[in-house]
C-alpha cells in the first residue's frame, strides 16, 4: 500500500509540474500587456515596473525563477492589486470557497446516495421516473439559473413571512451558506444520483447478493451490509475530484451571492491579465485537485480490500 501511495504522489507531482509549465507558457504566448493594461505610461515607469516584476529578464530565466519560487510556496506579487501577494489572496479567500465547497459536497453526496437508492429500489416506477427527470434537469440547467431562481424564491419567502428566513446574499453565518451550497451542489448531486442508481442496479444482480438472500438475511441487512457498501464505491471515487471542482469552480455562484471566495478573484485576474495571480491560482487549483485524487485513491483502497489484493497479485 505504501508503494502505491508513493507512486501516486510522484505521479501527482509530475502532473503539477506540467500544469505549472503549460500555464507559464500560455501566459507568455497570450496577447496582452499585464503591466500597463489600458493605462498609458512613460518608458521610464514601464522599465521600472518590468524590472520590479522580473519581466526584463530572458524568458528561460523567468521560468527558472518561477519554478524555484513555486517550490518554496511563493506565487509572487499581484500585478493589479497593489502590494498584495498571491499567497495572501489564497490564504484570505480559499477558506471561504473551501467551507462552501464542503457544505455543497455534503448536500450532493447525501442527496445523490439517497435519491439514487430510491430510484434503484423503485426501478421503473413513478418515483424512479420523477428522480431521473430531476437528474436531467440538474445536469442540464446551468448553476447561475438555479442561483437566480433560488434568490427569487427566497426573496418571495422572506416577503411572505415578513422577516428574513434566510439571507439572500452575503457571507458570515451558516444561514448565508445554505442556499449557495445547495445551488452549487445541485449539478454534482444529479450526477451522483445517476451514478448511484446505475451502480446499485449492477450490484443487486451479483452472486453474493443471491447468497445473502439464500441465507435468510432481511432486506435491510442486505441493502446496508452488501448492496450499499459495494455500490457506493464509485460515488466515493468521484467525491474527491468533485470537491476540488466545486471548491475551485464556484465563481458563478460566489458572484451571484456576493461571496468573497477565491473563484471570483481568479475570474478578475483573467479579465485583468494578472499573470502572477493566474499562474499561482492555476497551480494551486491543480495541486489541490491532484491531492484530492490521491486521498480518494487511498480511501478507496481502505474501503475495498480487493484493491490491495489485486496490487499484490500484480506484483507476483
Amino acid at each position: 500500500m505504501l508503494s502505491y501511495v508513493l507512486k501516486r504522489l510522484l505521479a501527482g507531482l509530475i502532473t503539477v509540474y506540467f500544469i505549472a509549465t503549460v500555464t507559464f507558457v500560455a501566459m507568455h504566448v497570450v496577447p496582452g500587456d499585464p503591466i500597463s493594461g489600458a493605462k498609458a505610461m512613460s518608458p521610464e515607469i514601464r522599465a521600472n515596473l518590468e524590472h520590479q516584476y522580473g519581466l526584463d529578464r530572458p524568458v528561460i530565466q523567468q521560468y527558472g525563477i518561477y519554478l524555484k519560487n513555486m517550490l518554496r510556496g511563493d506565487f509572487g506579487i499581484s500585478f493589479t492589486q497593489q502590494n498584495r501577494s498571491v499567497n495572501d489572496i489564497i490564504e484570505g479567500h480559499f477558506p471561504v470557497s473551501a467551507i462552501l465547497g464542503v457544505l455543497a459536497v455534503f448536500f450532493a453526496a447525501v442527496g445523490g446516495v439517497l435519491y439514487g437508492s430510491i430510484a434503484a429500489i423503485n426501478r421503473g416506477r413513478w418515483s424512479d421516473q420523477v428522480v431521473m427527470l430531476l437528474v436531467i434537469i440538474g445536469i442540464s440547467v446551468p448553476s447561475f439559473v438555479f442561483a437566480a431562481l433560488g434568490q427569487y424564491l427566497l426573496t418571495e419567502l422572506n416577503k411572505y413571512f415578513g422577516r428574513t428566513v434566510l439571507p439572500v446574499g452575503g457571507w458570515g453565518t451558516i444561514w448565508h451558506m445554505l442556499l449557495p451550497a445547495l445551488v452549487l451542489g445541485l449539478g454534482t448531486m444529479a450526477f451522483l444520483t445517476r451514478l448511484m442508481r446505475s451502480s446499485l442496479l449492477e450490484v443487486v444482480n451479483q452472486d453474493y447478493i443471491r447468497t445473502a438472500r439464500a441465507k435468510g438475511l432481511s432486506p435491510l441487512q442486505i441493502f446496508f451490509g452488501h448492496e450499499l457498501r459495494n455500490a457506493i464505491l464509485p460515488v466515493i471515487t468521484f467525491l474527491g475530484p468533485a470537491f476540488a471542482t466545486i471548491t475551485t469552480g464556484g465563481f458563478v455562484v460566489e458572484t451571484v451571492f456576493a461571496i468573497p471566495g477565491l473563484g471570483r478573484y481568479f475570474v478578475q485576474a483573467v479579465q485583468q491579465l494578472d499573470y502572477t495571480v493566474i499562474m499561482g491560482l492555476t497551480v494551486f487549483y491543480g495541486a489541490f485537485l491532484v491531492f484530492m485524487v490521491v486521498v480518494v485513491d487511498i480511501l478507496y483502497g481502505l474501503i475495498d480490500p480487493r484493491i490491495s489484493l489485486a496490487a499484490k497479485g500484480a506484483k507476483g
